[in-house]
């Protein structure tokens, strides 16, 4: 995998003794090397990586500086460090509105990969290294945290240009910290949710189980095709890419590829020709997994009629074959951790 890169600005937005938040500006783009085009790389296939991400477009109905800004720089209006200027700009204005503390280097990557043009703007924090020379003296460097990207989002161009009406373009990492952060990103963006991954992954789920069900499906046909939906979806999912339905038709019954296509279109299902996916909700596609109580518990869809049985009236899991490692515990447990002790002696 490369990326063509095509322009890096980085700025850093600190917080004052006051507690205020001051963006320092770099004067200059970043130069285009191998090294750039490596850090590039590395932040598209962490973004790509991150499990909950939400998708937006722009609201007209807010005025903002970034969208402005994108547009005077599509339109060659300005530069691209002119564009990182507002942006960083307004992205100070939203967490001194917000009250939130966060600081770090705000990244903007302009790069094509395959057939797409792609902005990345994200606010990584940093981390110190240490490492010894030959002679033992201690040396500190700082490196970006990319590991933690949580304050990112990602402007499709291509899809901005050719469908901006579908409302797509823009992804956004949901976070861990709760809904206020994902509204803040929001607003600094001036933009508003459009689809729903989660939803649409859900609607996959019943779409395709209903389609295995009309089309008679065999119980190992239906383990396979799970499977393979499955991990059509998470490559798609982890190139950045949405999930095509005509493909998933392919995937789903290759011998009536267009199959589950026209069953949709039959059943109104209202699945849209192209859409994104959240690969944790499809996992139940392949693997029963909860907890609660105590319990925890995970195996695979293939396993379930096999090596395990539920009852459902008695809400009852029987297990055959107990992991090694489980085996062991258990067996150590029920026949006294001595008796293993003196077997070995």
């Amino acid at each position: 995998m490369s990326v063509d890169m095509q322009h890096l600005a980085i700025n850093f937005i600190a917080l004052t003794d006051s507690g205020e938040h001051q963006a320092h500006y770099r004067e200059a783009l970043i130069g285009n090397s191998h090294a750039v085009a490596n850090l590039v790389e590395q932040l598209h296939l962490a973004y790509n990586g991150k499990p909950a991400k939400g998708y937006a477009r722009f609201n007209h109905d807010k005025s903002t500086r970034v969208f402005h800004a994108l547009t005077d720089w599509k339109r060659s209006q300005t530069d691209f460090l002119g564009f990182a200027k507002a942006t960083t700009d307004a992205l100070v204005v939203e967490l001194s509105q917000h009250q939130l503390p966060e600081t770090g280097y705000l990244l903007l990557a302009h790069y094509q990969y395959l057939a797409s043009e792609y902005l990345l703007v994200c606010l990584l924090g940093s981390k110190d290294h240490f490492e010894l020379s030959e002679q033992l003296e201690l040396a500190a460097s700082r490196h970006l945290d990319i590991g933690r990207m949580q304050l990112a989002a990602r402007f499709d161009l291509t899809e901005l240009d050719v469908n901006a009406d579908k409302g797509n373009y823009i992804s956004f990492i949901r976070g861990r910290a709760g809904r206020k952060v994902a509204d803040f990103f929001l607003d600094f963006l001036g933009c508003e949710e459009g689809a729903d991954a989660r939803a649409n992954s859900l609607k996959v789920l019943a779409s395709v189980e209903e389609y295995m069900g009309a089309a008679e499906f065999a119980g190992e046909e239906k383990t396979s095709a799970r499977r393979q939906v499955f991990d059509y979806c998470e490559e798609r999912a982890k190139a950045g890419q949405e999930v095509v339905l005509a493909e998933l038709s392919a995937v789903l019954d290759p011998e009536q590829e267009n199959g589950f296509l026209h069953y949709c279109a039959e059943q109104q299902l209202d699945v849209a020709a192209q859409f994104p996916v959240e690969v944790k909700e499809l996992k139940k596609l392949v693997k029963f997994n909860g907890a609660g109580g105590g319990l925890s518990l995970s195996f695979d869809e293939k396993l379930l009629g096999e090596r395990v049985q539920y009852d459902v009236k008695t809400d009852t899991l029987v297990i055959k074959g107990t992991p090694p490692n489980l085996r062991d515990q258990l067996q150590r447990f029920t026949q006294g951790y001595s008796a293993f002790d003196h077997a070995a002696e």
